[in-house]
């Protein structure tokens, strides 16, 4: 199923603390002119000691001034002490003036320095701010950029879906591919998409007749006109499927870095019917992947080259009526090949020259009746292989030129009366690990 959309916008929430007070303007230092402040501090001291000396002899009742006729050296000694007393008084009121304008300016300067301490707070804080809302924009961007993307991504499934539906042939094999870029595209739904084209290959099918065993409708007259269509629209259909195998096999053969590849996914195809498919050269490193009750009724299935290194690959139940499934050159180092009660009633399964280092491979419980299985070249060096209550009745089953270094293959448990056919081993020693039926 395609990804829901939320219909609610998510909340973007941006918290913004709170600025300092700012005074708007700035502190003002207002001083008269050094020379106009002194002399009308030394004004006002004057008329001040005046106004004193005024009032002093008020109070004493104006008294009188006795003048000598000649100046002593003590009252000149005295008029001297007044002059500097006056000159110093003069001098502390200058000083006075000058220590409080040093002070005014001191604290003027104090008063531009919380300003411009409070400027730089309300400057990082609207900075702050502009940040959190370009943060906020962003946010919001991308969430609207993902809803379109995800809307985008459905309106695609939907069409893909549609297509896959068609009822002409060339309109499905449009929707494969499609579904097929969806899944390379969209990450989150790929998944989906190869559920999807997995559950379409499951849909019923009918493998169309070999053209070798078709006969001419001109020469014998039977074939009417319906049928004629329904041959051609199941070699259609069999282009589709076999279309839709290549894609699968190609995603399987990248790399596992690699943004579009399917490896680690699952696959369904669990009583799927095939009838030709090239899976060569796959890697099956994870996931689930099911062949359970799947039917291999003609044609060539192919998984030369695979590599089986991990997870679950089930063919449990599966049924090989025809045609051949090739393992030629496959490699099997981890994880579980199940063939687990297939049934072989014909054809021919091969695992020439694949190597056998770690895992199980199980053909337990299978039905071979007649067909042929070949472990030729075949390398054994880990892992198991084993035909647990397998029944091979007329079915030869071949291990030429194969190596035995490791691990088991385990046949003393299988109901053979087709002895299997080895190499002639020195001394007729049976090698390590290979476990025949007694006779």
């Amino acid at each position: 199923m395609p990804v829901p959309q939320d219909s609610t916008r998510p909340a973007v929430r941006v918290m913004v603390g709170s600025a300092p007070a700012v005074e708007s303007r700035v502190p003002e230092l207002r001083l008269w002119d050094i020379g106009k402040s002194i002399a009308l501090a030394i004004v006002v001291a004057l008329l001040l000691v005046g106004g004193l000396i005024v009032a002093a002899l008020w109070y004493a009742g104006w008294p009188g001034i006795k003048r000598d006729a000649t100046v002593t050296a003590a009252t000149l000694f005295d008029l001297l002490k007044l002059v500097f007393a006056v000159v110093a008084g003069i001098g502390g009121v200058a000083a006075l003036v000058v220590a409080y304008r040093r002070q005014r300016v001191a604290e003027h300067t104090n008063a531009l320095a919380e300003f411009a301490h409070q400027l730089a707070q309300a400057a990082d804080l609207r900075a702050e701010a502009s940040k959190a809302l370009a943060e906020a924009a962003d946010e919001r961007a991308k969430v609207e950029t993902d809803r379109n993307g995800v809307r985008l991504f459905n309106e695609r499934f939907a069409k893909a879906s549609e297509q896959l539906g068609s009822e002409k042939a060339a309109v499905r094999l449009a929707g494969v591919y499609a579904m097929a870029g969806l899944a390379d595209d969209w990450l989150q739904g790929r998944q989906t998409c190869i559920d999807v084209l997995c559950a379409y290959h499951r849909m019923p099918y009918t493998s169309p007749p070999d053209v070798a065993n078709e006969v001419p409708a001109q020469t014998e007259g039977q074939a009417s006109s319906t049928d004629a269509e329904a041959s051609r629209a199941a070699r259609e259909e069999q282009e589709v499927r076999h279309t839709l195998i290549r894609i699968v096999g190609r995603h399987l053969r990248l790399a596992e870095e690699d943004p579009t590849s399917w490896r680690g996914f699952d696959f369904d195809f669990t009583g799927a019917v095939f009838d030709g498919g090239d899976f060569s050269g796959a890697t099956f490193s994870g996931g689930r992947v099911s062949f359970r009750g799947a039917q291999f009724v003609g044609g060539e299935v192919s998984f030369l080259r695979a590599s089986f290194a991990g997870g679950r690959v089930l063919f449990d139940r599966a049924l090989f009526s025809g045609g051949q499934v090739s393992f030629n050159q496959a490699s099997f180092t981890r994880g579980q090949v199940s063939f687990t009660g297939a049934s072989y009633s014909g054809g021919q399964v091969s695992f020439l020259t694949a190597s056998f280092s770690g895992g199980l491979v199980s053909l337990g419980v299978g039905s071979f009746a007649g067909g042929r299985v070949t472990f030729g070249g075949a390398t054994f060096s880990g892992g198991t292989v084993h035909f647990t209550a397998a029944s091979l009745k007329g079915t030869v089953v071949s291990f030429r030129s194969a190596t035995f270094s490791g691990g088991q293959v385990r046949l003393d448990k299988a109901y053979i009366d087709v002895p299997p056919k080895f190499d002639t081993w020195p001394d007729g020693k049976t090698p390590d690990g290979l476990l025949l039926p007694s006779s």
